[in-house]
């Protein structure tokens, strides 16, 4: 089959080429990377081979993963323009860069704007995409397709929507690892290890999000299931719109969204 390249391995690089190896192989991916030493380590732990330049990684592969933060897209693609042909396929994986900043950087037609997240490293990721799918053959799209259910689940939007996708998905992990944090250590205080009670909340963030995914039903109908009257949960359930925690929560929507607008 065509080659799978990776430009940059970085956290999101790394587990979106681990998740390719089980579809794919070794033999049909290959990577670069500026540090050798990065380069060396994931060779010897993956068996995926890597090459020297971007030069020799546009001109060997077909699908080329943009694995790199959005400020240095115009540096690290300097020349890319040269290499890409007809048949080249781009997948940028950074928020606030648009199809047609990537389209003017490289000269390529096909190209795919997407937002993974950080649980696509243990094959749970939430990933948008967007494309114009009368640029892509069958076959093409397959391969997409298996790229990215390789690291979880992935939803086709359109492009004026990506930059919610960030603040709903691509962003919002860091915002759930606070929320285990910040329980954790309050229920620390009343008796529980640390170990403890990072288990008992982390499970329990997991296992809500799985009824909620898996029954379909509305977030607060959920909620509201919980908040027995006179109850425990109820009483929790106050001081958290007391402290206006939706409030909270919609600042940091809207910061993350102004940042995607600021890249762009």
């Amino acid at each position: 089959m065509d080659k799978i390249g990776f430009i940059g391995m970085g956290n999101m690089g790394y587990a979106l080429m681990n998740g390719c190896l089980d579809f794919f192989g070794k033999d049909n991916i290959k990577f670069f990377d500026t540090n050798t030493d990065r380069c060396e380590e994931i060779f010897k732990t993956t068996g995926v081979g890597y090459v020297s330049s971007v030069k020799e990684l546009v001109e060997t592969s077909k699908y080329i993963v943009l694995a790199i933060k959005p400020q240095v897209y115009e540096t690290a693609l300097d020349g890319v323009s040269e290499w890409v042909n007809d048949d080249t396929i781009i997948i940028s994986l950074a928020p606030g860069i648009t199809v047609e900043k990537v389209k003017e950087l490289t000269s390529a037609e096909k190209i795919i704007r997407t937002m993974p997240n950080t649980p696509a490293m243990v094959n749970a990721g939430m990933t948008g995409i967007c494309y114009d799918e009368d640029k892509f053959s069958p076959d093409e799209e397959i391969i997409i397709d298996k790229i990215f259910n390789s690291i979880g689940k992935y939803k086709k939007v359109s492009e004026d929507l990506m930059d919610a996708v960030v603040c709903a998905s691509g962003s919002s992990p860091a915002y759930v690892f606070m929320f285990i944090d910040y329980l954790a250590k309050s229920v620390e205080k009343l008796g529980l290890s640390k170990e403890d009670a990072t288990e008992f909340v982390a499970q329990t963030v997991y296992g809500s999000a799985k009824l909620l995914m898996d029954t379909g039903e509305d977030a607060n109908v959920l909620k509201e299931r919980v908040c027995s009257p006179g109850g425990t949960t109820i009483e929790g359930v106050k001081k958290l719109d007391e402290n206006e925690l939706e409030k909270a929560i919609d600042e940091a929507t809207k910061a993350c969204f102004k940042r995607c607008k600021e890249l762009q």
